[in-house]
């Protein structure tokens, strides 16, 4: 395993596909399991702030950074074995369902077209088409919060409407084990839902994903276009003329711009329909609590 070497004051705004966020203090990127649990050892015992990230897909920076060390996860193998998929934490979630989809096996359809990692999806239970993570996972590579490397179970694990347990662990995910199913339609399936998905989301904005978590029986996006705010702008940012429930970053938009919109429509949508919206995404502050 190569030397542990930090380097210091690298642009969040380059790890986020909102692009918004200032330097991280200290930045590190990691290819290999063993890397992460020195890492993840290290800062426990020198009791060092950190985060983890993968394609910064649900996450929004603060723009005076991150005052810790942030955590790339690029382990990015794959494993097949004919129905089971072992994969890294920091492999494309994306690629991993359109690969799985064209070799004929299903339940990973709808990982096509989301702008995430193996670690991530996990991580948010991403799901999309009345799919999510949890459904298909068998167990996760984790790393304690002392840096050792943990096989949990999917039973060991809690999962709800875009959240897991991990959400409240200090640690990080290493990889995934999928187990799915074969199906003729599988390839089918998957064109059609990023078919769609490029048809009805801002593609060619910078955005990160749904803002907000939908409410029982209603999008949180229908209910926002309800209320007129599509395009509605504070700053550089915008609700998307697209899919409402998106905002996307159309002139240099700061965290703040992007807060203060969130904000702006959550609070015009309790108002106008009495539902109370919940951010999806991650709002990362400079310090870490």
């Amino acid at each position: 395993m190569k030397s542990i070497q930090f380097q210091s004051g690298k642009l969040l705004s380059e790890l986020s596909t909102f692009g918004i966020g200032g330097p991280a203090r200290s930045f590190i990127e990691i290819n290999e399991v063993e890397e992460l649990c020195a890492v993840i050892t290290l800062a426990y015992q020198q009791k060092l702030p950190y985060i983890v990230i993968g394609k910064g897909s649900n996450c929004l920076f603060d723009d005076k950074g991150f005052d810790g060390l942030v955590i790339l996860n690029k382990i990015s193998f794959m494993r097949h074995e004919e129905a089971e998929v072992y994969v890294g934490a920091g492999y494309s979630f994306s690629l991993l369902g359109t690969q799985t989809a064209r070799k004929g096996y299903s339940g990973l359809e709808f990982a096509s077209g989301i702008p995430a990692t193996v670690g991530g999806a996990i991580y948010m239970n991403a799901g999309a088409n009345g799919a999510e993570t949890a459904d298909v996972l068998i167990g996760v590579e984790y790393v304690s919060e002392e840096g050792d490397l943990l096989f949990l179970k999917r039973e060991e694990i809690e999962f709800s409407y875009r959240t897991s347990s991990f959400q409240k662990k200090k640690g990080a995910i290493a990889a995934g084990k999928f187990c799915l199913k074969f199906a003729d339609d599988a390839r089918q399936k998957q064109l059609a839902i990023i078919a769609y998905r490029t048809q009805t989301q801002p593609y060619g904005d910078k955005s990160v994903g749904c803002v907000f978590r939908n409410p029982v029986n209603i999008s949180a996006g229908t209910l926002i276009e309800q209320c007129g705010l599509k395009g509605k702008r504070i700053g550089g940012a915008e609700v998307s003329l697209v899919h409402a429930n998106f905002i996307v970053n159309k002139d240099r938009a700061t965290a703040k711009d992007v807060l203060e919109l969130a904000e702006f429509v959550r609070n015009t949508v309790k108002e106008k329909t009495t539902v109370e919206l919940e951010m999806e995404v991650r709002a990362i502050p400079y310090v870490s609590s």
